[in-house]
């Protein structure tokens, strides 16, 4: 028998005005008929060496974080500066990669960039098509982070400065690390802990909203 003419499949077939019914689902799209998925967005966290980016991106990734870290070497002595206290005994080559599904719509992908000078060259492909940029600093070592301020500024990428709480306590309170960085007053400056999911996750949504904020600032009137 022609499976056409099969009762379960005319069953299961378009009517004959030629409408075609998507099948119903729970997390449908009401606009297109499909299943929805989360808009996917680039986030870039950048800064000095061993400010915590590396331990940002492992606080709050779905995924086992992808790390590129290598141990550090005799070589490394008096180039690769270490702040007070540090144990840090492995440093970021290459990058940092992570995920997390804000909600239904939203799912940040998080690149990690190198800390020293001399791994600058990789930034603009892993700042290629970012939205927006965390800017991990040291309070103790404000000096580190002027090379990533100076690159967002440069290319335009909007960025929020996330000082990083170590141990608990700031070497300086946020405006006076606001002048001493001479950053315009439109650039948030925000306390997080690195090693804390949800105050990860406080400060990238003040990188999405200042993200949206220039987005809608630069539309025309």
């Amino acid at each position: 028998m022609d499976l056409a003419q099969s009762p379960e499949w005319q069953a299961k077939a378009p009517q004959s005005n030629g409408s075609v019914h998507p099948r119903p689902s729970d997390e449908a799209d009401p606009i297109r008929g499909r299943p929805s998925v989360p808009l996917p967005v680039k986030i870039v966290i950048a800064g000095g060496f061993g400010v915590g980016k590396t331990t940002t991106v492992g606080a709050i990734s779905d995924i086992a974080p992808l790390t590129t870290e290598a141990e550090m070497t005799e070589a490394a002595v008096g180039v690769d500066i270490l702040g007070l206290g540090s144990e840090k005994t492995t440093t970021t080559v290459a990058m940092d990669f992570g995920c997390v599904t804000i909600d239904r719509s939203l799912k940040l992908y998080l690149f990690g960039t190198p800390g020293q000078s001399r791994f600058g060259f990789m930034w603009d492909d892993l700042a290629h098509g970012a939205l927006g940029a965390l800017v991990v600093v040291d309070s103790a070592r404000l000096d580190d982070c002027y090379p990533a301020v100076d690159y967002f500024e440069h290319t335009g990428l909007p960025f929020v400065v996330g000082v990083n709480a170590f141990h608990g306590h700031l070497g300086h309170e946020l405006a006076e690390i606001r002048w001493a960085l001479a950053i315009d007053e439109q650039v948030p400056v925000v306390r997080f802990d690195a090693r804390e999911r949800t105050s990860v996750r406080d400060a990238l949504l003040v990188v999405l909203g200042t993200a949206l904020n220039k987005a809608l600032g630069e539309q025309p009137g």
